[in-house]
């Protein structure tokens, strides 16, 4: 309804100095520097009769790290800025989200993977500033699906809980299945995408047309989204790689994600022109499809899939991404009353259960003659409880790993748009959405242009109004 109180004055800065003032308690608790960041770095050196500073993980670690920071926050922000009338919500919002998530994370994931049993406490390092990322970019993959549609306090909700969610889930299924994930196309994408869909149908809005004058894209906002876009497409090997093992893996990890890349490119191109009577190139199909295949392959990234696996992996990815933007999109609005902005269930969820698939499939059929016996060790950690895992079994275990995303993702879904739906929130209404005036000052004069010609054979008066944000009336007086 109209009168929707979007005013945030009130619970956007309680939320924002309560959560971040608990994270300073907690973090004083909890958070301390590992072995590798603490001043106590020296004697270890000497214990370890290691020679050289060089052999901190920081130098390992931290050129990956900036990677996927950089696609956390600059390619997944500008990614969004598609909409005409929402790049402040798109880039803003992006960056609260992410620099609230990525600090439970570290607690949560801390709590999970990394937590002393002896102290009680968690020592962090490069390593875990990666894994934070990673989990962010679940949350920032669900914002997807809603943008433009929800408030700030509720983004803030959806983060706390999808960050709990993604750390539980991650243990099911790195720890306990000990499925291997490296660029996350299950634990991420998988999780992620179907986390923001189901929220998105919880949240359904029957009248969302009245905003559909505003969910489009002009010329300046496609621009603005294709940075996003080039920016993941360039750091998608770093992505896929960054917390594999050093040496082979993470080398493998990278061939394999830029060669997939290009193939998918090739493949969106052809589908995006072949779609449409003109043979016109869509920038939505550009923008989205051509990184599907970095999502599919961050299972099977570090395996042997060799590179020709990667390019077939890629092509498939093209060709899938891009349908799902021509025909599943619709479908999903209108028959199963999911609206999703950023067509999320293309770029991720599909591409992200594509990605379980290939690394299950990946895995069951690697042999000793193609890794050797000691590749398969270290590609699959066959180590501990795990040494005596037959491939077969580890391909299982992957299937099972993509499930239990899905599961997380859907379940944690409906849980948390439940909670999201209650009216307390400051969401916008329907005829406001995909809006920036709802929660930013916008600085920007309300100005019209009013163009009008004098038709010379009809007597008619057209006057075209043209507003700020490029909509366009027509009026026709007769005389």
């Amino acid at each position: 309804c109209a009168d929707t109180n979007t005013n945030i004055r009130l619970t956007l800065p309680v939320v924002c100095f309560v959560w971040q003032i608990a994270m300073i308690i907690l973090f004083g608790v909890f958070i301390r520097y590992d072995e590798e960041s603490d001043t106590h770095w020296v004697e270890t050196k000497a214990h370890d009769n290691i020679t050289s500073d060089i052999e901190n993980d920081f130098y390992f670690r931290y050129p990956s790290f900036q990677d996927v920071h950089v696609m956390i926050f600059v390619g997944f922000g500008f990614l969004m800025t598609f909409l005409k009338r929402y790049s402040f919500g798109a880039v803003g919002f992006n960056f609260l989200i992410a620099s609230f998530g990525l600090q439970w994370a570290l607690l949560m994931q801390g709590w999970f993977h990394s937590l002393d049993p002896q102290t009680g406490k968690i020592f962090i390092g490069v390593e875990s500033l990666i894994n934070a990322d990673f989990c962010v970019a679940g949350c920032l993959i669900a914002y997807g699906a809603v943008l433009g549609k929800v408030s700030p306090v509720q983004l803030l909700v959806m983060t706390l809980f999808g960050v709990t969610l993604f750390a539980v889930e991650e243990y099911i299924i790195l720890n306990l299945l000990h499925a291997r994930d490296a660029g996350g196309s299950m634990v991420i994408h998988t999780f992620g995408g179907y986390y923001g869909l189901t929220i998105s149908w919880v949240l359904y809005r029957p009248n969302l047309h009245q905003s559909k004058r505003m969910q489009g894209s002009v010329y300046h906002s496609d621009i603005f989204a294709m940075i996003g876009t080039l920016f993941l497409w360039m750091f998608w090997p770093s992505f896929n790689s960054a917390i594999t093992d050093h040496g082979d893996g993470q080398h493998r990890a990278v061939i394999n994600t830029y060669l997939c890349l290009a193939s998918t490119v090739l493949t969106t191109v052809a589908i995006s022109s072949f779609s449409q009577k003109t043979g016109k190139l869509d920038m939505v199909h550009i923008q989205n499809s051509t990184l599907a295949g970095g999502v599919a392959l961050g299972t099977a990234a570090e395996f042997m899939i060799s590179p020709y696996g990667a390019l077939i992996v890629g092509f498939l990815c093209g060709i899938i991404s891009t349908m799902g933007y021509i025909f599943i999109s619709p479908f999903l609005e209108k028959t199963l009353k999911i609206q999703d902005t950023c067509g999320i269930h293309n770029l991720h969820a599909m591409p992200g259960v594509i990605g379980g698939i290939v690394g299950a499939i990946t895995a069951a059929a690697a042999s000793e003659s193609v890794y050797g016996k000691q590749g398969l060790i270290n590609t699959f950690d066959f180590t501990g409880d795990f040494k005596d895992r037959t491939v077969l079994t580890q391909g299982g275990y992957q299937a099972a790993g993509m499930c239990v995303s899905i599961v997380f993702g859907v379940a944690g879904g409906a849980i948390v748009g439940s909670i999201l739906k209650l009216p307390i929130w400051g969401d916008p209404a329907d005829e406001n959405c995909f809006d920036d005036e709802v929660y930013w000052e916008v600085r920007e004069p309300a100005t019209h242009h009013l163009l009008f010609t004098i038709q010379p054979l009809g007597g008619a008066i057209v006057f075209d109004l043209v507003s700020r944000d490029e909509l366009q009336t027509t009026f026709e007086i007769y005389i």
